[in-house]
């Protein structure tokens, strides 16, 4: 096992498509802006982000970072929480990766009680996951989302597992989900040259297959056909950069859904 650790390290998470959908790579949001006045933003620069003590067994330096977060955002809003605390209104579902390099709010400069999160690893979507469904099922029929994001991120360690043939134990079942995105792209990936690229053509194929099995889902069929308006986006981020592709999909109704999954 410990010759396998540098690919467990690099744990980060993805799915399955259906379709040979052309992926068009666009470079969206996230660059650099200045910070908004209002500090329940989530943007912070790296000379003000903070670093973990190892030697912080008890914590301590976690609990004071969040004190002295609480009461910057009481001196600038003293109403802030309060209102925080009666209701959630986000408008952002999103589902992505549990890699710690890859957080939602930060990303998207959004801050609290403005995206509903779900993350697992190598952002994989599936029909037997129950928790996953849970989530997307009370963000569509009680939050009433109108976006459902699923972001995938080059460079992720789930996704690079499932290309080869380590047992890491029993996230091994987890990443069957994406050996079958693999396999059922196999014809594309054999014209591929270079390991690298055939991964990171597996992050945006898996997103694709994700996003495939969302649209896929009851759930957000039937909110198409009682005219709530939801979409359902692929992206996929770019660790090197701190950018976000857009991938060449967005689906807002059945139109394009194959007849068989259409209920």
């Amino acid at each position: 096992m410990s010759s396998d650790l540098p690919t467990l390290q690099k744990f980060g998470l993805g799915a399955q498509p259906q379709s040979d959908a052309k992926i068009q790579v666009v470079t969206t949001v996230v660059e650099k802006q200045p910070r908004r006045e209002d500090s329940t933003a989530s943007y912070l620069s790296p000379s003000q982000l903070n670093k973990f003590d190892l030697n912080d067994v008890n914590l301590d330096s976690i609990l004071e970072n969040n004190r002295r977060w609480a009461t910057t955002v009481r001196e600038e809003n003293s109403n802030f929480f309060t209102e925080l605390s009666k209701k959630q209104e986000p408008k952002i579902l999103w589902i992505g990766c549990s890699d710690s390099r890859v957080p939602a709010n930060q990303l998207m400069q959004l801050g609290p009680g403005e995206v509903f999160v779900h993350r697992n690893i190598a952002n994989v979507v599936s029909h037997t996951d129950l928790n996953c469904l849970s989530v997307v099922q009370y963000a569509v029929e009680v939050l009433k989302i109108e976006h459902i994001i699923v972001c995938g991120h080059y460079n992720c360690g789930g996704v690079s597992a499932s290309m080869h043939k380590h047992q890491y134990g029993l996230i091994d079942s987890w990443l069957m989900n994406i050996k079958d995105v693999y396999r059922r792209h196999q014809g594309e990936f054999e014209t591929i040259e270079g390991e690298h690229k055939r991964e990171r053509r597996l992050v945006e194929l898996n997103v694709l297959n994700s996003v495939h099995n969302l649209c896929h889902t009851t759930i957000v069929q039937n909110a198409w056909k009682q005219g709530q308006r939801l979409a359902v986006h692929g992206w996929v981020y770019e660790l090197e950069n701190g950018l976000i592709n857009q991938l060449d999909i967005c689906v807002r109704d059945t139109e394009k859904l194959e007849q068989v999954f259409r209920f």
